[in-house]
């Protein structure tokens, strides 16, 4: 992989966080474009790099939101701030359980499959799958709450502490667990963790403005987590061993994911809040039987 390779799937990444396309997908359908011949592990470690890169620039664009749920949080406060957090963590779980116990298995959707080919077909058949769930938010939920309301409010900044709102309740306990099982389900390249969670949230009756803050900051735990055991298991590896992705194209990758990503978060949120997500699942089905095609020819 070269300084180009890396900076347009730096540029995809960035872009496909946030917006409910899949990130994992697309950069699926550029490594296959741009024929790179990266096997599972090697493909998702880039991935892992990319990703930390989208979660640093979800702190920085949601920096008032995040400090407040530290502070209280490591200060051991009894607040709502620090139930959040707890709820975070639980929704954690699932996919926590997933990278333990399957890992293998998510590595082989990754990269060359196993045959020597690409994995377009599943990423055709989830990017689908995603439309039909932002669909299904949409039609349920979302243009009845903007029906009701006739026009769209003015955008404003998040609060992960209000009560019941125009546009759905607080995440519950169970609402948290609920949402993470989907985010573990995403790990599927072409399944879109943000429009999965995000839509998952909207379908249980959560307000959309909180539910998208939620889905950006469940994501900030499992990922760092993975980067760390990956920076261990480099640390800990053959020192003749060469990475298959250089540590300029790395370096060069995670910079265009972090700068693009700092965009797209901030265009997304506004996107969420005015239910625009629909026209993505128009987007994601024409991606999903374009990938399916292309296998099949």
């Amino acid at each position: 992989m070269n300084w180009l390779d890396a900076l347009i799937l730096g540029i995809v990444q960035g872009l496909a966080e946030y917006l409910p396309i899949s990130s994992s997908g697309h950069l699926e359908i550029f490594r296959t474009i741009l024929h790179l011949d990266l096997n599972g592990a090697d493909a998702l470690q880039f991935n892992v790099v990319l990703h930390v890169a989208t979660v640093l620039s979800t702190i920085v664009v949601l920096w008032r939101e995040f400090v407040p749920l530290c502070t209280s949080f490591f200060t051991f406060r009894r607040d709502e701030n620090t139930a959040y957090v707890w709820k975070i963590l639980l929704s954690c779980i699932p996919v926590g359980i997933v990278g333990v116990c399957f890992k293998e298995t998510v590595e082989g959707f990754f990269g060359v499959s196993a045959d020597g080919g690409s994995n377009l077909m599943i990423v055709g058949v989830c990017l689908c799958v995603t439309a039909a769930l932002l669909s299904l938010a949409y039609f349920t939920r979302t243009r009845g709450e903007l029906a009701q309301r006739g026009n769209i409010r003015p955008a404003h900044a998040f609060d992960s502490r209000g009560k019941q709102g125009r546009g759905g309740r607080d995440i519950t306990w169970l609402d948290a667990f609920i949402i993470g099982v989907g985010q573990a389900v995403a790990v599927l390249p072409g399944l879109s963790r943000s429009g999965t969670t995000i839509a998952t949230g909207i379908l249980l009756g959560d307000d959309r403005r909180k539910v998208a803050q939620f889905s950006f900051f469940m994501v900030i735990i499992p990922i760092l987590g993975e980067a760390v055991l990956d920076l261990v298991k480099f640390l800990s590896a053959d020192a003749s061993t060469q990475p298959a992705v250089g540590v300029g194209a790395m370096i060069i990758g995670f910079l265009a994911s972090f700068i693009v990503g700092c965009i797209a978060c901030k265009w997304m949120i506004e996107l969420v809040k005015r239910g625009k997500l629909v026209w993505f699942a128009v987007y994601c089905v024409l991606a999903g039987v374009t990938c399916i095609l292309w296998e099949c020819l």
